[in-house]
């Protein structure tokens, strides 16, 4: 049996593609995985947020018991209904719905980058509007959170079908942008499939029409982006992906909310894959892991040597090309350095040249390796992270907690997490601005200098893993923004 609506109890349903540690691939499933259980945790509200997730291969066997919930139909173009199987759970804390369908494979990737990708979500998002109008019948208002296009179909047609569905009307609408130009192209085929009308006579671009995250954008009763500078930035031609016009009409119904870190996982006082834990006050004991890593790499131990790192989905994103010309102008300076990370195949080629042309200096390792990216956040000196783009980022965020300072550019959540203070006084990194080899060498010179100043790099060190990268204040600004669109 539903529960009945609570006059003061904020009941959010958030749908997301993927959640760690159930099932991850990138970013996006740290903040599904982590953002609604600090939700459910503030102290100062009563917020009953609820995940809803495709039932991707394997998540069963991560959970203690899996019921089936309830079953619904969703309608297609050729008159035939697909059955949508809704199971539930619970996983830390968290009530979960899991959606299955003939096009959610059991045994098929989160991602294949093709049209199943676009069924697949289409299918799920148009599932999990017909969870939310079935919770929404008993709880009446009700806040439909998604994320990226994935889930913004859900959105989109839950615009569409207010008019008609008495039960949808209190219910409002969040969807957040973790990476624009992910707009889900995979889907446009299918969409009339689905009876997913374009979005015609709006403001959005021709060209957005029948794109599922623009659709989403057009459609929210509120969008927000995963930190302060990128909500800035998506309204400028340089990251807007061609939306900044339609972005900067609904700028009064944008804001930005920079993404956490779950504190608990990454600790260096309880991480027990580092040869020795330790935290801001025993940094002598941090010395120890970065011996035993250079050791254990064959790399020069000598303490005077700053040990740089790239822990990076190698994307042009990333700016792993500017790294390397950049540190390609330094080759006088003393420095070793080691890449963890696969992605495109020509910056692996670029990652493995560099290595054969420093191979006394350099080390890469082409792949995804959780263990050893603790092992380097807890022994690297500096961790390089020349972004393109960035519109949070949470390498920055472990390295500093770590006590690795960061050289990053100043864009999205690099630049709302890092402070680079002419003064050195509160420093906690360095950020240079352009995006080029010539800008990320002089600021690494800058970040080289004073590593070479002990007790100057020790204060970096302390301020850095004393920031406070908690869910905590994120989760209370969410449940804020979900008040105020309640109110509306």
């Amino acid at each position: 049996m539903l529960e009945k609506a609570s006059s003061r109890l904020v009941r959010v349903l958030f749908l997301a593609a993927e959640a760690a540690p159930l099932i991850k691939v990138g970013g996006l499933a740290d903040v599904a995985g982590s953002l609604p259980r600090a939700l459910r945790r503030l102290t100062s509200s009563s917020c009953d947020v609820r995940l809803v997730l495709p039932m991707h291969a394997g998540i069963g066997q991560k959970l203690d018991s899996v019921q089936k919930f309830t079953e619904f139909e969703i309608e297609t173009a050729d008159g035939r209904a697909l059955p949508a199987t809704i199971f539930q759970s619970e996983f830390q804390g968290v009530p979960l719905y899991l959606i299955s369908g003939s096009p959610i494979p059991p045994d098929a990737p989160i991602y294949t980058g093709s049209t199943t990708d676009g069924e697949k979500y289409v299918f799920f998002s148009l599932a999990a509007l017909a969870l939310t109008q079935y919770l929404a019948t008993a709880w009446g208002e009700t806040i439909l959170h998604a994320n990226d296009w994935h889930t913004a179909l859900a959105v989109y047609m839950l615009r569409m079908q207010q008019i008609t569905h008495p039960s949808l009307r209190k219910v409002r609408s969040l969807l957040t942008i973790h990476n624009l130009p992910y707009m889900g192209q995979e889907a446009r085929p299918v969409l009339d499939y689905y009876l997913i009308p374009p979005a015609q006579s709006t403001a959005l671009p021709e060209w957005a029409q029948t794109l599922p995250l623009p659709m989403g954008l057009w459609a929210a009763d509120h969008i927000n982006a995963v930190s302060p500078t990128y909500a800035q930035e998506i309204l400028t031609p340089e990251f807007g992906c061609g939306l900044e016009i339609f972005l900067q009409g609904r700028k009064d119904h944008l804001s930005g909310i920079l993404n956490g870190l779950d504190e608990e996982e990454w600790n260096p006082a309880k991480d027990f894959t580092l040869a020795v834990p330790y935290d801001w006050q025993h940094l002598v004991e941090r010395q120890h892991n970065k011996e035993v890593l250079l050791r254990e790499v064959q790399l020069d131990t000598e303490h005077h040597v700053p040990l740089l790192i790239i822990v990076s989905r190698l994307d042009r994103q990333k700016g792993i090309d500017i790294a390397l010309e950049g540190l390609a102008l330094l080759p006088n300076q003393p420095w070793n350095l080691i890449i963890l990370g696969h992605g495109d195949a020509n910056l692996e080629k670029m990652c493995t040249d560099f290595f054969q042309t420093y191979p006394d200096r350099i080390r890469f390792f082409p792949r995804l390796d959780v263990t050893l990216a603790r092992k380097l956040y807890a022994a690297g000196d500096i961790l390089l992270m020349p972004s393109r783009y960035e519109p949070c980022g949470l390498t920055q965020m472990i390295a500093m907690r770590y006590g690795c300072i960061p050289v990053a550019r100043a864009t999205g959540g690099l630049r709302d997490t890092i402070e680079d203070d002419p003064t050195l006084q509160r420093s906690t990194g360095f950020l240079f601005t352009d995006p080029t080899p010539q800008a990320f060498a002089q600021k690494l010179r800058e970040a080289l200098i004073c590593y070479h100043n002990p007790n100057l790099w020790v204060e970096f060190q302390k301020r850095a893993m004393q920031k406070d990268f908690s869910w905590r204040r994120s989760a209370q600004a969410y449940f804020e923004l979900y008040q105020k669109l309640l109110d509306t």
